[in-house]
């Protein structure tokens, strides 16, 4: 562990997740096209890294392999599909069952370590995959047996949302492996320069212009890129040298939490009570997959 940051790691984690719950608001106020925000969030993050890539990392870049160089690959493009199912998400359901679907990473992360890696699955693991698995059916079956829908098609959102966790999970058991050979910013620079070509494909394959968005659009975009992107993942992986892991996971649980008051707050978007008791449910599952499979 690293000592003496100047910030507090703790300090660090509030702002990063404090970054990160705006960024579900941030899109739901986009009028661009779901893959054209996802393009430039992503494009805009990895810009003012690819100098310093360059510049200091030049060996490392040098040496990736070819076959790091597929991971690196997967890694990407499975990043790529979570965000644009993510960003697609939101135009569909809440914004409190969206993030919270969305962040059910782990437990996709673990079921997908056990099947693809064989990795083992511990009791207290399937306890915190089915207690979430059980909140997100009460998430998405309740409020439509209940007859209180937020949002023009919440099914379909959440389906979106649940596909979303699925290609993150794939993005961090592509990269698994891949992190621990190369140092963060060329990792970060070339799967991120990965993600950026795959959504540009589709944005172009759907037909929409990268041009011509209003200043607020822009604003919107560069937002996205500087909160959720530098302030948020940035400044976690910079926590993650200064605090345990499962402090950190467990952390950023708080991001369901602020963007449900900041979709309240500024898009005045009430959750359902079965959003709210079955989201609940889900991140206590998230916290115990989570918790039992950090080192």
């Amino acid at each position: 562990m690293s000592t003496d940051p100047r910030v507090p790691p703790t300090v660090g984690l509030v702002v990063a997740v404090t970054a990160v719950s705006g960024g579900a608001i941030l899109v739901r106020l986009s009028d661009a096209p779901s893959t054209v925000a996802a393009f430039y969030r992503v494009l805009f993050t990895t810009l003012p890294l690819v100098p310093i890539a360059l510049w200091r990392y030049r060996t490392h870049l040098a040496g990736i392999t070819r076959r790091d160089l597929g991971f690196a690959t997967l890694s990407g493009v499975a990043l790529a599909l979570h965000f644009a199912a993510w960003f697609e998400s939101l135009a569909w359901t809440s914004v409190a069952a969206s993030v919270t679907l969305v962040q059910a990473q782990p437990v996709f992360v673990a079921l997908g370590a056990w099947v693809l890696l064989r990795e083992r699955v511990t009791a207290r693991m399937a306890a915190g995959i089915a207690i979430a698995v059980a909140g997100m059916a009460a998430m998405s079956l309740g409020d439509l047996l209940g007859g209180v829908l937020v949002g023009p098609r919440p099914i379909y959102g959440n389906g979106l949302a649940l596909f979303g966790a699925v290609m993150a999970a794939g993005y961090v058991l592509a990269g698994r492996s891949l992190r621990q050979r190369v140092a963060l910013v060329p990792y970060v620079v070339v799967v991120y320069g990965v993600c950026t070509l795959s959504l540009l494909g589709i944005v172009l394959v759907e037909g929409h212009g990268l041009t011509g968005y209003p200043p607020s659009e822009w604003a919107i975009f560069v937002g996205l890129a500087v909160g959720p992107g530098l302030l948020g993942h940035t400044v976690v992986n910079w926590a993650l040298a200064h605090l345990e892991s499962s402090v950190v996971s467990v952390s950023l649980l708080g991001e369901p939490v602020g963007a449900t008051v900041l979709a309240f707050v500024f898009l005045a978007e009430a959750p359902t009570t079965f959003t709210l008791v079955g989201g609940a449910v889900v991140l206590a599952g998230i916290t115990l997959t989570a918790t039992e499979s950090d080192p």
